[in-house]
């Protein structure tokens, strides 16, 4: 379990494909604090550390998590945002986040705006996937507030530090990005869909 507020970046170092899997390498300033077995949320998606060497660790993603998430389009030199598992008894300052990507999303706009920057992004609508405004939204493992919402888009403001200290600097129109949807919203659609 996550809170989507991100702590550090992790640089790709190696890509490695075993069959169907991918073993990625990163290097980041939280190296020396993981151990083999922890959970570590990468652009938003939940990974177990492998192998630790140095400064370096190594995660390692199956088909399906390669096939849902921009973890495949990673190349060398790449940078992603890294969160830690939250600790129960802390603050919860994002919202509560799985790390399990539900899609993956399309940057459709950056706009200045003063200061601070609004991003748009685009989904596909038939996974039955909501937003709503001022609710819960991740984008790349980032916890965020939608500013707008319609059938299959959404919108967020971003503050000068989370555009320096998340890989949202790093966007562009096109970017692919995770999308993690509100876990309550989750299970309201989805009851709404047996009835």
């Amino acid at each position: 379990m996550f809170t989507g507020i991100i702590e550090a970046f992790g640089v790709v170092k190696n890509l490695v494909s075993e069959a169907e899997n991918m073993h990625l390498t990163f290097e980041s300033p939280i190296t020396s604090e993981l151990k083999i077995d922890q959970s570590l949320a990468h652009n938003g998606v939940c990974l177990t550390v492998v192998k630790m060497d140095g400064d370096a660790y190594t995660v390692t993603a199956i088909k399906e998590t390669l096939d849902k998430t921009n973890l495949g389009d990673l190349v060398i030199g790449d940078k992603v945002n890294l969160e830690r598992a939250m600790i129960m008894g802390s603050r919860l300052d994002g919202h509560i986040v799985q790390g399990h990507v539900d899609q993956i999303g399309i940057c459709t706009a950056i706009a200045e705006e003063g200061g601070s920057w609004k991003f748009s992004f685009e989904y596909d609508p038939s996974l039955n996937n909501i937003t709503i405004e001022k609710g819960s939204i991740t984008v790349n493992g980032t916890s965020l507030t939608v500013v707008d919402s319609g059938r299959n888009t959404f919108s967020v403001a971003i503050i000068p530090y989370t555009y320096e200290h998340t890989v949202f600097h790093q966007f562009k129109v096109g970017t692919r990005v995770n999308l993690e949807f509100d876990l309550i919203g989750k299970y309201i659609t989805k009851m709404q869909s047996l009835k």
